[in-house]
């Protein structure tokens, strides 16, 4: 499985908030921005610390992509 941050994006654009702002609003290093541009795994420490700052659930910043299934 892999993941995806796009919501994440999306719900910044919707608040008019850059990423600087993201990393200031939550506390989180460069590092993990750079991962969560990447699409890489962060640990759920870091996820549940956004959705409490930005007061959201976290599947509205993220969601799991099934890999390896043939779609029909």
């Amino acid at each position: 499985m892999n993941v995806s941050y796009n919501k994440l994006w999306k719900l910044m654009i919707d608040k008019n908030m850059n990423k600087g702002e993201l990393r200031k609003l939550t506390g989180i290093g460069t590092n993990t921005l750079a991962k969560l541009g990447k699409n890489q795994l962060v640990s759920m420490e870091v996820l549940l610390k956004m959705c409490e700052k930005l007061d959201c659930d976290i599947s509205d910043i993220c969601e799991f992509i099934k890999t390896g299934e043939e779609t029909v």
